[in-house]
């Protein structure tokens, strides 16, 4: 029996390891006999991997990033009504790679769009709809450009084109949210193993589930 709606965010910059470590937290859930969803930001439904497209895709400087922000609200709209708020009234686990904490990070720190700006959105659109616990995973920005280099092919990589200082900015940003946000945030060191880290996100995520 999990708490009714426990919604689960995975958050950082590009190569931390988010996805992976969002299917082996997905995996074990499931071996402990807990129902879960796993989904993804921007996307997460039909309508929202439209809207995904024209985000990840692109040249750098396609969009501005009040024009970023608006893309992913108008996304999380979707992918909260479709997806996110039906599986957390189901009793799911929801498990998200990436969430609002994405918008504030990249569209705001990194990005320069007001904070005002973005509180607007993130209250008219998520509202009490937010995350139980959010990994965020933290690591050098050149590490994770790096690694990301082996996974692209020329799609979806219209971030990781940015420059570095912008790269260096999310983390900064991501590191505010966490220090903002202690009892719902915990920080994950994205340079130790796939293991240590699967142990260590299980460990926090059991103190949040009833068994």
């Amino acid at each position: 029996m999990t708490i009714p709606g426990l919604f689960i965010t995975l958050e950082g910059g590009e190569g931390a390891g988010k996805s992976t470590q969002s299917c082996l937290l997905a995996e074990k859930l499931q071996q402990n006999n807990f129902k879960t969803c796993q989904t993804r930001e921007p996307g997460g439904c039909p309508q929202a991997e439209l809207v995904r497209d024209l985000l990840v895709n692109g040249e750098p400087d396609r969009w501005s990033s009040k024009a970023e922000a608006l893309l992913n609200y108008a996304a999380r709209d979707a992918h909260l009504h479709a997806t996110i708020i039906p599986a957390r009234a189901a009793g799911k686990v929801v498990i998200c790679d990436r969430f609002m904490d994405s918008t504030r990070a990249y569209q705001g720190a990194a990005g320069n769009v007001k904070s005002d700006f973005i509180d607007m959105l993130e209250t008219r659109i998520v509202g009490k709809n937010l995350p139980d616990l959010t990994f965020i995973f933290d690591l050098d920005p050149q590490t994770g450009l790096d690694r990301t280099r082996s996974r692209l092919a020329g799609t979806e990589d219209r971030f990781e084109r940015k420059p570095l200082k912008f790269h260096e900015s999310l983390r900064e940003g991501f590191l505010q949210i966490a220090s903002d946000n202690p009892q719902r945030c915990v920080i994950i060191d994205a340079e130790k193993s796939v293991e240590e880290i699967s142990e260590t996100i299980w460990r926090e995520t059991l103190k949040r589930l009833v068994v």
